[in-house]
């Protein structure tokens, strides 16, 4: 594919030439998987997923028996993309993300209690002899807590990396996994006439109901978590998940994700990025969105080979230059 030029020579493609000269080009159209949709329903459906009906069946196999399903494999396999995968088709709304790192604790996913706040209120109330704000506007739960509150159909709760997190935080979740229920201490000490208190949730504009401060589901919620592999859970951790492997998808399934994510028309143009593709990451890690990044610029125009783009766009992702 010969990319166009324009009057000067230049090929049309590049945007940014380095030369200092000021322009106002229009700028290209995102690929779908970048831009801003207006709701996530809407995002899921752009974005096609698609795994084996082996792994299907390991996802149905969790939800009957109301289990977190525990998620391992490569980087860009797929692992946060399954439980948004899961809520589209299941109909069951949003999904509650609450990402995982090193100074993440079950109390930040359950609950927050904004004390200083409610004492700064409290105080310019007297002054402006007005009633206290009620102390459900200085609590809010967070994405399990939110998981964790009635509603007639489960909630999708993403636990993204949990091995990122403090080796104790697995044993932690277990009790909560379990009962599917927690206290906030704050509002079960409240006077009996604050029996049930509305607080705040992790979705926008939302309240719920939390009765002598206790948040107990009706239905345990779907819970996807996923782990790049950088250490081991405790037994009992792993007996109460179910697991699932993500394999790295093979050149039949590649080429499905190109069809389903860019048309069938960019399969015609795929076949040696694909082969570059599979042939780089027999050498190390690479992402399934790497090679839908490279076949999107070919698509559009840009010359794919120029100037080390394929090496910048289908770089490994293992530390190796």
């Amino acid at each position: 594919m010969t990319p166009p030029h324009d009057a000067s020579g230049a090929e049309q493609w590049r945007l940014f030439r380095g030369d200092g000269q000021a322009r106002t080009p229009a700028m290209p159209e995102p690929p779908p998987w970048r831009t801003f949709p207006a709701a996530e329903a809407e995002e899921a459906a752009r974005r096609p997923y698609l795994i084996g009906q082996e792994q299907a069946d390991v996802v149905n196999a969790a939800l009957y028996l109301r289990r977190p399903l525990l998620v391992t494999g490569h980087p860009g396999t797929g692992k946060s993309s399954l439980a948004y995968a899961v809520a589209h088709e299941l109909s069951l709304g949003r999904v509650l993300h609450w990402p995982v790192n090193s100074r993440a604790t079950l109390q930040d996913a359950l609950y927050g209690y904004d004390a200083v706040g409610r004492l700064r209120e409290a105080s310019l109330s007297r002054d402006r002899a007005e009633p206290e704000p009620p102390i459900g506007s200085y609590v809010r739960l967070g994405p399990l807590g939110t998981a964790l509150a009635p509603s007639p159909r489960p909630r999708v709760l993403l636990v993204d990396e949990l091995d990122k997190g403090d080796v104790d935080l697995p044993n932690d979740l277990l009790a909560v996994f379990e009962n599917g229920e927690f206290e906030i201490p704050e509002l079960s000490r409240l006077a009996e006439d604050q029996a049930e208190v509305e607080v705040l949730t992790a979705d926008p504009q939302v309240r719920v109901p939390v009765c002598r401060g206790r948040v107990r589901c009706t239905e345990f919620p779907v819970v996807v978590i996923t782990s790049n592999g950088e250490r081991d859970f405790p037994p009992a951790f792993l007996r109460r998940c179910v697991r699932l492997d993500l394999p790295d998808p093979d050149e039949s399934r590649l080429r499905d994700i190109v069809a389903a994510h860019l048309g069938h028309d960019a399969l015609a143009q795929v076949d040696d990025l694909l082969t570059t593709f599979l042939n780089h990451r027999a050498l190390g890690d690479l992402a399934t969105d790497q090679l839908l990044n490279a076949v999107f610029l070919r698509v559009g125009g840009v010359d794919i080979d120029a100037n080390g783009v394929r090496k910048a766009v289908l770089h490994q992702l293992n530390g190796t230059v």
